[in-house]
Order: C-alpha cells, then structure tokens, then sequence
C-alpha cells in the first residue's frame, strides 16, 4: 500500500510541474516584418499545431514542435499574399507547412526567461536558429512570446528583388493544456 500511495505521490508531483501543451491559434500570433522598397511590410501566419512540453523547474527537459500553415500568410494584401504562396516564395502546394522544433532550451538570467535553440523548417530547408523568450503562466497554460531575425534566402524563399533578405519575426503564442 505504501508503494502505491509513493508512487501516486511522484507521479502527482511529476504532472504539476511538467505542462504538455497545445499551441492555440486563437490569440496567438506569428508576425512578420521585412523591408519591401524602403517600407515595411507586416504579415502574419496562422494554423498553429504541435506540442510543447515545459516544466519551468527543469527547462532542460522542455521540448517544442510547433507547425504553422504556410498557406495561410496574411500581409493584408491578396495579390502579394498569392504571390508569396507561389513555387518562388513559400511554395505551398509542395511545402504547406512551416517548422520550429527545440533542441535545447535553457533557462534565462531572469524568471520565466528562457533561450530557445533549434531547426526552423521552411520549404526543404532547416535552419539552426536561437533566440531568447519568455514564458507566462496562465490558468489555462502560457503565454510564450519571442523575437528572433532570419535570411529569407537561406530558406530559399524569393529571388532577388526589391524585398530585404533580413525580416523579423515575433511569436505570441498561447499554449493551452
């Protein structure tokens, strides 16, 4: 009997310090900004699915794998947002989905602080990336925000072109249990 009540107890333990968690699109947001003729140009992604594992004790152990639909980019402008969905952009037909997956993910300087390090999938391309975040905890999961810069011709996206090769990305994202 005490074995049981011992083991009960771990795994009790276990479960409220670990979070397996489920991005939710409603209230989150992917966001970008790139240079297009000397202007900004924000745009935005949607379909999120994937899993995140934290427990905010040992951030060693969290784990992240995370798709968005690449279909679904959003600049606000349905000429340039078909555009962007052609074979010399994102290719959607071929590579409807966009990845992030950690590999490590280390605990910041600060509470609720982490780094992020791993593979951003887009097309037939994977990148390493890192990039600081945080993490909220809410009733319902966290709220994980970060911002990072990639080199959209390193992923093969677009020629050359008026566009910048640099653009900022901004990830709110909220992730329920």
């Amino acid at each position: 009997m005490k074995r049981i009540f011992l083991l009960l107890t771990i795994m009790m333990a276990w479960k409220a310090g670990s979070a397996q968690l489920k991005p939710a699109d409603q209230g989150s947001s992917v966001q970008f900004t790139i240079g297009n003729f000397g202007f900004d140009v924000n745009g935005s992604f949607k379909g999120l699915h994937g899993t995140i594992d934290l427990d905010q004790q040992k951030p060693e152990s969290a784990h992240f794998d995370v798709e968005l639909d690449a279909n679904s980019i959003n600049t606000d402008n349905s000429l340039r947002d078909e555009h962007l969905r052609a074979e010399n952009y994102f290719d959607v037909k071929k590579y409807p989905k966009i990845k992030l997956e950690s590999v490590k993910v280390q605990a910041g300087n600060k509470a609720g602080s982490y780094l992020f390090q791993g593979k951003l999938t887009i097309k037939k391309t994977s990148q390493n990336i890192s990039f600081p975040f945080t993490a909220t905890a809410n009733p319902d999961g966290y709220q994980f925000a970060g911002t990072f810069k990639i080199k959209r011709k390193d992923f093969g996206v677009g020629g050359t072109s008026t566009i910048s090769d640099e653009l900022q990305v901004s990830l709110n994202i909220i992730a329920k249990k």
